[in-house]
């Protein structure tokens, strides 16, 4: 009797605790991508859900079956040399599970990666860069700069060109799509959208240093009238981002919100060798591979010059620390 009523308020207890916690971010999608990640959580939960449950019963039906009291004094079970029906059942069903799950996360992830579809706006490029232990981003169309937060038009598709100025970074805006990583010499290209009004919460999902949990940034997704309105905004009232305050930004440590016309850009490209000197992405007037859209065919052409303009002191570096031969 103590141990029925122990478990009904450990059950009750569990309930309480249950009722006070907010509704996963992740399964709260607020963009397309979103959605789609998703979907694959829910599809993942609702295949392992039928897995255990199956094992569950069929555990409870043999205990039950061939339970001691359930058989005669003499009994003896009957001498089985092999079942080959059983034995193909049980290896086909986890072969079909993860054959299943495979194409689940192969279709998924084409879908993720690629410019989200549906919409008739070209994408929205914004560089977001890390530091310790902040995040930078750059509107090169609008020529705004942001520190730890953005605004962003819903019903568009925004392309990030994430890098690093610091230690590894993960870029992660949970209600609007997966993470991706931010490094130091070279740009990742992660594809999100949003289609509903709202704040979001973006974050470091990496750890950084002392300070990464602190590494957070806010997310405004508006109509395209209130982004048009805030860009005008910025541009005739906030200060312009000079490189000595933007050197002064790179020092680690926490800072708060903050807008400047002009990006970092200009004085500070992203880290690719195959920008022109001097100039900003895209400045030569050719379409450099961070600015292709995803699907294009790199030019075999830049690939080699790509190559040769490497720095080689980083590739004799990572020979020595054991990184690559």
């Amino acid at each position: 009797m103590k141990l029925r009523w122990s478990i009904i308020l450990v059950l009750l207890s569990c309930a309480a605790l249950l009722a006070g916690c907010q509704p996963l971010k992740v399964l709260d999608p607020k963009g397309p991508q979103a959605q789609t990640t998703a979907d694959v959580i829910w599809i993942s939960i609702a295949t392992m859900a039928v897995v255990v449950i199956s094992v569950i019963v069929l555990y409870a039906y043999i205990v039950r079956k061939y339970r001691a009291s359930n058989q005669s004094e003499d009994y003896e079970p009957p001498h089985i040399e092999g079942s080959l029906k059983l034995e193909i059942v049980w290896t086909a069903i986890p072969v079909l599970i993860v054959a299943f799950l495979s194409v689940v996360t192969i279709i998924s992830t084409f879908k993720v990666e690629a410019v989200p579809k549906g919409y008739n706006k070209e994408p929205l490029v914004i560089y977001a860069s890390s530091s310790n232990w902040k995040w930078h981003f750059s509107y090169l169309e609008e020529g705004i700069e942001t520190v730890n937060y953005l605004y962003i038009p819903t019903d568009r598709p925004i392309q990030f060109k994430l890098y690093s100025y610091g230690p590894i970074s993960s870029f992660w805006i949970p209600q609007l799509g997966g993470q991706k990583y931010a490094m130091a010499d070279m740009v990742n290209t992660l594809n999100l959208a949003a289609d509903i009004p709202g704040e979001y919460m973006g974050r470091n999902a990496n750890f950084s240093g002392e300070g990464f949990a602190e590494q957070t940034f806010s997310v405004k997704a508006v109509t395209p009238k209130e982004y048009d309105e805030w860009v005008e905004e910025v541009k005739a009232t906030a200060e312009p981002l000079t490189e000595a305050k933007f050197a002064e930004l790179l020092k680690p440590g926490h800072l708060g919100q903050s807008t400047y016309a002009g990006t970092h850009l200009a004085f500070s490209p992203p880290p690719q060798t195959h920008h022109t000197s001097g100039k900003k992405p895209g400045e030569n007037g050719n379409t450099s591979e961070d600015e292709r859209m995803p699907g294009d065919d790199p030019d075999p052409m830049d690939m080699d010059m790509n190559m040769e303009g490497m720095d080689h002191s980083v590739l004799e570096r990572s020979g020595k620390d054991g990184f690559s031969k």
